[in-house]
C-alpha cells in the first residue's frame, strides 16, 4: 500500500465537492493571550463538529464510496463503527442509493447507534471485541464492499481534505494538532499538509487512558492496547486499539509527535470550546484543544496552532455533566 498522493487528495477533494451532504467547515479564531501565558497567536478551530453527520467522518466514507464501480454498488457495503464513521457511511451510502449494513459495538453511544438507524443504515451490534471480526466476515460471506474506519486509501484521501481546507485559508507556518485514534484524520491531513507546505508540523493528540499511538511513536512498532484498556477514557471515538498498517505508515512519515492528554484535560477543553468558541464538542474533539491548553511546553515555538475539532456527537446528559464540571467515566 502506498502513501496518499497530491493526486489523490485533489481527486477526493472533487467528488466531495460535488455531495451536498459534506460542508466546507470554517477555520474560527479564538484570542487565547490571556489565558495561555506566552502565546502570541490565535488558536484557530476547525469546526469538524459542524458537518452534516457532526463529525469528519463523512469525507472519507464519502470518498471511498462514491468510487465504488457499479457491480460493488449494486452489492451494498458494510463497516465496522463505534459510531461517527457508522452514520458517515449511512449518509453516504443513502446519498448514492447503496445498502449499508453497519456492525457497531454493544458498548457504542446509544445517540450514535440511532442516529446510523435513522439515517436507514442496517445496524448490528454486537461484543465490543469482534465488531470488527463481524463486519469482516459479512464481506467475505456476501460480496458487500468493507468501508473501514480509517485503514484504507480512499478514506484516508477524503480525510485529507479537513488539511487541504486548512492551507487554503491559513497562509504561512503553522502546527496542526489532530485527534488520534485509528489514525486515519492525520494520516489525511498530515499528507495534505506536509506535501503542499513541510515546513508545517503536525502533531497528534490522543487520551492518555488510549494512548497507542504515542506509545507506537516511541517504540518504533505498533502497539495494540485492549478493549478493556482503551475503553476507560471518556473520548469514545478515540478508543480504537491500534493504528492500521496504512495509517501507520503515514504517521512515520508525516507525523512530527504525539501528545497525550488527561481525563480532566478534555473536560476542561470541552468547557473551553463551548464557553470561547460557543461550540459544542465531543470529547474526542477536544483533545487536540487540550493539547494547546495544557501542553505548551511541547509545542513548536512561534507557530500559530489549529486545533482540529474532529466531531461534535454528544449526549445532552454528558455534555451538561461536563459543563458543570462532574466526572464521568463513560461516554455513553
Amino acid at each position: 500500500m502506498s502513501l496518499t498522493s497530491p493526486a489523490a487528495l485533489e481527486s477526493a477533494r472533487a467528488r466531495i465537492s460535488a455531495a451536498s451532504a459534506i460542508v466546507r467547515t470554517p477555520l474560527i479564531p479564538v484570542p487565547v493571550k490571556d489565558l495561555v501565558p506566552g502565546s502570541e497567536h490565535p488558536l484557530r478551530l476547525k469546526a469538524e463538529n459542524l458537518q452534516t453527520t457532526g463529525a469528519f467522518k463523512i469525507r472519507g466514507a464519502y470518498n471511498r464510496i462514491a468510487m465504488l464501480s457499479d457491480a460493488e454498488r449494486a452489492r451494498g457495503v458494510v463497516t465496522h463503527s463505534s459510531g461517527n464513521h457508522a452514520q458517515a457511511v449511512a449518509l453516504s451510502a443513502r446519498g448514492l442509493g447503496i445498502h449499508a449494513i453497519v456492525v457497531m459495538p454493544e458498548t457504542a453511544s446509544a445517540v450514535k447507534i440511532e442516529a446510523t438507524r435513522a439515517l436507514g443504515a442496517e445496524v448490528r451490534t454486537v461484543p465490543a471485541d469482534s465488531y470488527r471480526d463481524a463486519a469482516l466476515a459479512l464481506a467475505a460471506d456476501h460480496g458487500h464492499t468493507l468501508v473501514p474506519p480509517y485503514d484504507d486509501p480512499g478514506v484516508i484521501a477524503g480525510q485529507g481534505t479537513v488539511g487541504l481546507e486548512i492551507l487554503e485559508d491559513l497562509p504561512g507556518d503553522f502546527t496542526v494538532l489532530v485527534p488520534v485514534g485509528g489514525g486515519g484524520l492525520i494520516s489525511g491531513i498530515g499528507a495534505a499538509v506536509k506535501l503542499l507546505r513541510p515546513s508545517c508540523r503536525v502533531i497528534g493528540v490522543e487520551p492518555e487512558l488510549a494512548g497507542d499511538a504515542a506509545e507506537s511513536l516511541r517504540t518504533g512498532r505498533i502497539s495494540r492496547w485492549t478493549a478493556t484498556q482503551t475503553g476507560r477514557t471518556l473520548a469514545d471515538g478515540l478508543r480504537t486499539p491500534a493504528l492500521g498498517d496504512l495509517t501507520w505508515q503515514h504517521v512515520r512519515a508525516h507525523v512530527d509527535g504525539i501528545i497525550t492528554v488527561s481525563e480532566a484535560e478534555i473536560r476542561a477543553s470541552m468547557r473551553f470550546i463551548a464557553s470561547r468558541a460557543r461550540l459544542v464538542t465531543e470529547p474526542s474533539g477536544a483533545v487536540a484543544t487540550a493539547a494547546f491548553l495544557f501542553h505548551q511546553d511541547q509545542l513548536p515555538a512561534g507557530l500559530p496552532c489549529v486545533a482540529v475539532i474532529s466531531g461534535g456527537n454528544v449526549t445532552a446528559g454528558l455534555l451538561a455533566d461536563v459543563l458543570r464540571g462532574e466526572k464521568e467515566t463513560t461516554a455513553a
